[in-house]
This record gives C-alpha cells, structure tokens and sequence, in this order.
C-alpha cells in the first residue's frame, strides 16, 4: 500500500499547484448530474488527464474534470465523473479521489448517483438519501490495506457509515424546499447490466429500496479516512419485477437531467450550513 501513499500524495500536489485552498467538502457527481457544477462559483478546471494516476470517466455524460471553487460560499472540490468497477477498473483506482480529498483537507463527503427504485413507494424523479446500503459487489476496496501510518485504520467501523447529522439537515432542507423524498437502502452491484426480475425480487427480499452501480466503494473508503458522508440517490427508472420495462442508458440520463435542480438545491443548502 506504500505506492497508493505516494499516488495520494503526488496527484493531491497536482491539484494544489492549480488551486492552493482547503476545501471543506468534496463533491462525487453521479450519472446526469453533471450540470449541479452550475451553481459553483468556479477558480480553477482540471481535466483527469492532467492529474497523475486518475483514471478517464468512459460512463455516458460523465464529463471528466475535477471542478474547484465555492458552492454556498464554502471551499469545494466536485468530481466531474466517476469511476465505475464495471468500466474495467480496479477498486484503488476508483477510490482514489476520496483518499485525495481527504489529503487536501476536505470533512465531508457528498455523493450523488442515479438508481433503479424497487421500492413500490418510490417514482421517477424522486430524491433518497441513503442511511444505509448492501455491498453486493462481493469486493472491499480495503483488502490487502496495511499502511494504517498513511492511509488510516484498517478495520474501520460501518455500523453509520452515513452522517445522522448530515441526513437530518438534508432531511429538513428536502422538507423547506418542497422536495418530495425518501430515506432508504441502497445496493451496490457491479454492472454495467442491469438486473433480471429474479434478481430484482431477492434485492428488494434482502432490504433494497434502490440498486445502482456505484457509490459504495467510495463510501467505505471515506468512512476508513474519518470523512462526514452524505449520499443521494436520484431514482431514474422503476423496477418493479412484475412491471419490468426496458431501460435504455438515456432514460436514465434524461430522468437525472430532470431531477437535478432539486439535487443542487439540497446539496447547496447542506453544504453551506452542516
């Protein structure tokens, strides 16, 4: 793990070199998301190609820059893109961003993603934020960690891996704002396919409310570097195994395009004032 040390180290100084603060948070848009860097007032733009060890966002709409600057206010730095498992990369590549985060400084951690509802409560459109979630990608980004000197405890606990304080001050702003949304489970699976009716019965047997391809890699890595976490999940597509539609990548886009104002709009308010 000596070697993800100094990646964490030597792509944390690229940044720096391009924009010298201490962020409070740090930002992971999720598929559709893209245009939340709207409402950021932005100092500086850095592609992924510019940072040593990032790897490229290949998923639909995922633009690929790291964005820093002022969201509220307050110091930040949003994610772009992300990496996923199922585009062929490994889990220190995809977690990467987190530990680099961490390193500059940031206290908390928000995370967006667009998901499959499996919930029968829950429609298109609607906001969850995540109080907990199953790890049903059969890996740990931790497995072979050792460097507890650099890289933070080795068994950290995930009995709230989700911020209480951060899900309550989300709640209220959702209720302020007029945004219909719902607290619940969201399962990780590696993709890129989506789901078989069997498969979606188990998920929703097992806990469920939502299934995505994303986020919790992040999330267990955020959690071993002492980060705040914050997770939404924007439900793009129903998945109701009696009631099973297809789905093509761009009603997942498009449903996310639609509902990211009301994204923004939480993001921005729990920011400013956790």
């Amino acid at each position: 793990m000596f070697r993800l040390s100094v990646e964490v180290e030597e792509t944390a100084a690229a940044v720096r070199r391009r924009w010298n603060r201490r962020p409070k948070a740090g930002i992971i848009l999720g598929t559709g998301l893209g245009s939340l860097t709207d409402g950021i007032d932005v100092e500086a733009s850095i592609a992924y190609d510019d940072l040593p060890y990032f790897p490229q966002a290949t998923a639909l709409s995922h633009a690929g820059r790291l964005i820093c600057g002022k969201l509220g206010g307050v110091d930040v730095l949003v994610m772009e893109g992300r990496f996923h498992l199922y585009e062929g990369y490994s889990l220190d590549q995809i977690t990467l961003p987190v530990r680099v985060m961490q390193e500059l400084g940031a206290q908390l951690l928000v995370v967006s993603n667009a998901s499959g509802g499996m919930n029968p409560y829950y429609h298109s459109g609607d906001i969850m934020l995540m109080e907990d979630h199953i790890n049903m990608m059969w890996r740990s980004p931790l497995v072979g960690h050792t460097d507890e000197g650099k890289l933070a405890e080795r068994f950290p606990d995930m009995s709230s891996p989700y911020d209480r304080r951060l899900l309550k001050l989300a709640a209220k702003v959702a209720r302020r704002e007029s945004i219909r949304f719902h607290q619940g489970v969201y399962v990780a699976m590696s993709g890129p396919n989506y789901e078989t009716r069997a498969e979606y019965r188990f998920l929703r047997q097992i806990g469920g409310d939502v299934v995505g391809m994303s986020t919790v890699p992040e999330v267990i890595v955020a959690r071993q570097c002492g980060l705040q976490v914050l997770a939404l999940s924007t439900v793009t597509n129903i998945c109701l195994p009696d009631d099973l539609g297809r789905v093509g990548k761009y009603d997942v886009i498009n449903a996310a395009k639609a509902a990211e104002p009301k994204l923004r709009r939480i993001v921005r308010e729990v920011i400013r004032e956790a």
